[in-house]
Formats: C-alpha cells, structure tokens, sequence
C-alpha cells in the first residue's frame, strides 16, 4: 500500500514535470539560459530496529515547488498507517537562517485523523537545530490523540558529515521511555545522505535507526 501511495506521487510529479518543460521548450535564446528547477523532490527510507518490539521501514517522500510543500508518508504517525501533507515554505535571515514549514495533513490506516504540523530548522555556520511534529486530532477514537515530535541538534565538521544529539516523541513504538533520546552521525555525497540514530543507550536496551535519503 505505501510503495503504490509513493508511485502515484512520484508518477504525478514526473509528467508534471515533464509537461512543463514541453510546454516551456523553445528555439529563442531565452530558452536556452538556465532556469531553476521548477520542483525539488526527495524520497527518505528509515529503518526502525527496535528491541521487544516489531521492527519496521518508513517512506517519505516530499516535493517542494516554490513556496508550496506536498509530502507523503507510511509508518510515520503509526504502523500501518499513511498520510498526505501540504504546506507553505518560507525562510528569514542570513547567516542566522529559519526555515519553517506549517503543514495541515490527513492520517489514514491504524490510526484515522486530521494533523496539523510543521517542519523548521536554525542554522548558524556549522550548527543546526531542526524540529519536526505534529499533533494528530484522531477521528476514530477522542482517547487516540497524540502529539509527535522529532527534534536535532548537530554540528558538522566538515560539510559532508554532521553529528549531534536527537530526541523522538512517537506512536508508532514503544519502549521503557516516554521520549526516546540519543545520539546521529551523519554522512552526505552529492544528492544520498546517509545517518544513523543510536537511542536510550544507557536507559534502556538500545533502539537504532537507519536512514538513507536521496534528493532529485
């Protein structure tokens, strides 16, 4: 189910793409100088390794046009469950730079609802502090309402590489912790970045996360 909610966007994205640059395609100088990117898009596969619990995999997938943010996910808010986001961008600053996305989405699967979210990050010369959540208003039952939040404090080194600190408030798992907290590195080559999480290790048995993402 998540692999055909992906494909239809990533289809939809693809030949509207497509069909803007036919539409756009010319024989004048002008169209032949470079133009930015109408879309830019990205897909992100996180593995959830969790002790005494059911491990699982979480696709995102996010196109972003201008000011406007579509985004899709599976395994995100719960297990088997899916949602469809849309959202406005904007940033402020220079060298001390937000970026902030407010998002309003729809959650369908385990858990049914309406959720809004946002998306922000902090950054000042090699430090960055990022935030995403989400507060879910569940349809089905008053009692399944819940707040979700993924927060990340890193440094990087050197560009292709970060480290930092991250806390995760979420449904999807459980453990003896209400917020999971540990620690990321991460690594980036060209468009594939890569990082690990490594959580509660000294609370709890430990739980890790992989992620691997792209962007196109």
């Amino acid at each position: 189910m998540a692999t055909r909610y992906l494909a239809a966007i990533a289809m939809v994205v693809f030949l509207g793409r497509s069909s803007l640059a036919q539409l756009s395609g010319g024989t004048t100088a002008e169209s032949d100088s470079p133009r930015p990117a109408d879309w830019a898009l990205s897909f992100n596969l996180a593995g959830y390794l969790v002790p005494n619990d059911q491990s699982y995999a979480s696709p995102t997938f996010t196109a972003d046009r201008r000011q406007f943010h579509f985004g899709a996910r599976y395994n995100y808010e719960d297990k088997q469950t899916g949602s469809m986001w849309l959202g406005y961008n904007f940033e402020v600053g220079d060298k001390l730079l937000l970026q902030a996305t407010p998002m309003i989405g729809g959650v369908f699967g385990r858990t049914t609802g309406i959720a809004p979210g946002y998306i922000a990050s902090l950054s000042w010369k090699k430090l960055e502090f990022s935030t995403e959540g989400e507060f879910v208003f569940d349809t089905k039952e008053r009692s399944g309402s819940f707040f979700y939040s993924w927060i990340e404090f890193s440094y990087s080194p050197v560009e292709w590489c970060r480290t930092g600190l991250v806390a995760d408030k979420t449904k999807a798992y459980h453990t003896n912790l209400d917020i999971q907290r540990g620690v990321l590195i991460g690594f980036s080559h060209r468009r594939i970045d890569f990082t690990s999480y490594i959580f509660n290790v000294g609370w709890t048995t430990p739980t890790v996360v992989l992620s691997i993402g792209y962007s196109f």
